[in-house]
């Protein structure tokens, strides 16, 4: 097994080093970057919001430049494990999605975000630049004041792609991991049609059954669910 990591540049970190400790060979080849986004608005939403909802590392990360204080009247929640920690980290207190759901649909079943909870209270999701809606859908049929904070937005890094598809496969890449449906999409614009058969002989892990699907819809075959992004899901999934 020879393993390529895309997570974005910084956040390969853990991977690498569950990786090296079992003796799996790896190369770490980011397929997502992140830059801000300064949104004056976000801020008044953030104020009105009693329930606070973080779809990722990077919105905590992006949005901590941006407020620096978090009042503890609101209510805080985090999509995954990782997200969690991050508030953690800045001493919030934060409910997650369950451990055997990370995922937004895990985040629906909290007893916070049920119909008789969230009808007619300010809720703020702060995500990245055009992120999915089903989240945002649910909550206003369930009957949420709704609102987006929007602090970055995803590209991708650039590359001699020749070059980046060469050393892959000299190196033996046979498994890639993909944290996300966004690291998916950069993979599969970045792959020229004659290295797709190889692709197709690679095995894929995605972090949730939306991602599993893309990628199935996008031709390839040999695809892993691990049911969430972090870490051990991962290695759970690599049978590691």
């Amino acid at each position: 097994m020879k393993v390529l990591l895309t997570r974005p540049q910084g956040r390969n970190q853990s991977m690498e080093d569950a990786l090296r400790q079992r003796g799996i060979a790896f190369m770490t080849t980011p397929l997502l970057a992140v830059e801000p986004l300064h949104d004056a608005q976000g801020l008044t939403y953030f104020r009105n919001a009693e329930i606070v909802i973080f779809i990722s590392t990077n919105a905590v990360e992006f949005a901590n430049q941006l407020v620096g204080d978090w009042p503890a009247a609101k209510h805080y929640l985090a999509v995954g494990d990782a997200t969690c920690q991050a508030l953690n980290d800045l001493g919030v207190e934060v409910q997650s999605a369950p451990a055997e759901l990370q995922q937004t649909e895990g985040l629906l079943t909290l007893p916070l975000l049920q119909p008789e909870q969230v009808k007619q209270r300010n809720i703020l999701i702060i995500r990245g630049q055009g992120g999915r809606e089903d989240l945002g859908d649910t909550l206003s049929q369930r009957g949420a004041q709704l609102s987006y904070w929007e602090v970055y937005r995803r590209v991708c890094p650039a590359y001699d792609v020749q070059q980046l598809l060469q050393s892959w496969q000299k190196f033996g890449i046979d498994t890639i991991l993909l944290t996300s449906g966004d690291i998916l999409k950069n993979l599969l614009k970045l792959l020229p049609k004659e290295y797709f058969p190889w692709l197709q002989a690679c095995h894929i892990i995605v972090p949730s059954i939306r991602v599993e699907r893309q990628a199935l819809a996008a031709g390839l075959s040999h695809v892993t669910n691990a049911c969430a992004a972090n870490s051990q899901a991962m290695l759970n999934a690599l049978a590691l």
